[in-house]
């Protein structure tokens, strides 16, 4: 069963409030030695994110020069746009004069639920281009929070542990035909030989295997009794 946010996220979260000034965010991201945090409104839902990044917009602002007009690279202008931020300079620049966090964070902000998968908060990340969710219930009251190190946590796993599940996996899958498979793991590599009845089972079995928690990959090395899988250049030309 694949393992949900709630498992690996970590609950004792630091937070500040919308009216947090500038110097306080700071000392709390110093003195925890993180990057970010999540800002809680006075209802207690979770109303955005402040980071590192965000704060060092009054640093990036600074003048060197007195008749120095500076405008933030290509990309980061482009990302704000892509994420509905608004003109990237002007966005920058609010931050930059910004007090408070809630005129410092990044809104409305990226969550997840602590029932939601690990695979599901890692697809997350990856398409808002996050390294942190805060995990929130069904209010949208802070109850976590899980960054992309905590969702490594479901590959620190021993080989023992994940062969006793790998071979649970292909009596589920095959049945009394498992018999004839045989898999070995090696730093949480599987590799399956032996034979099945269809190529079809083979390439199922190969893919409940990867899906177990810890698996870093698959050597699919199975024989098979009969090739009941169709090409997709015959699917195609029989449509």
């Amino acid at each position: 069963m694949p393992s949900t946010v709630n498992r690996v996220m970590t609950t004792d979260v630091l937070s500040v409030g919308e009216g947090a000034a500038y110097k306080e965010i700071v000392d709390v991201l110093l003195s925890a030695s993180v990057s970010a945090v999540p800002v809680v409104g006075a209802d207690g839902r979770v109303s955005g994110v402040v980071s590192d990044q965000d704060l060092l917009h009054k640093e990036e602002f600074k003048r060197v020069a007195p008749d120095e007009d500076y405008w933030p690279p290509l990309r980061a202008r482009l990302r704000a746009l892509l994420s509905g931020a608004g003109p990237g300079r002007r966005r920058a620049a609010d931050k930059a004069a910004a007090a408070t966090a809630r005129d410092l964070m990044s809104a409305p902000p990226v969550t997840t639920s602590p029932d939601a998968s690990v695979v599901q908060a890692a697809r997350l990340m990856e398409r808002r281009g996050v390294k942190r969710l805060p995990v929130v219930d069904g209010r949208g009251r802070l109850v976590g929070i899980v960054t992309r190190r905590d969702l490594l946590r479901v590959f620190d796993r021993d080989d023992a542990s994940i062969s006793v599940e790998v071979r649970r996996e292909l009596e589920d899958t095959l049945g009394p035909a498992a018999r004839g498979v045989e898999a070995g793991v090696e730093e949480g590599r599987v590799r399956l030989t032996g034979r099945v009845n269809r190529r079809s089972d083979g390439e199922r079995s190969a893919r409940r295997t990867a899906s177990v928690e810890g698996v870093v990959g698959v050597d699919n090395a199975l024989n098979w009794r009969v090739d009941d899988v169709v090409p997709d250049h015959v699917q195609w030309r029989a449509r």
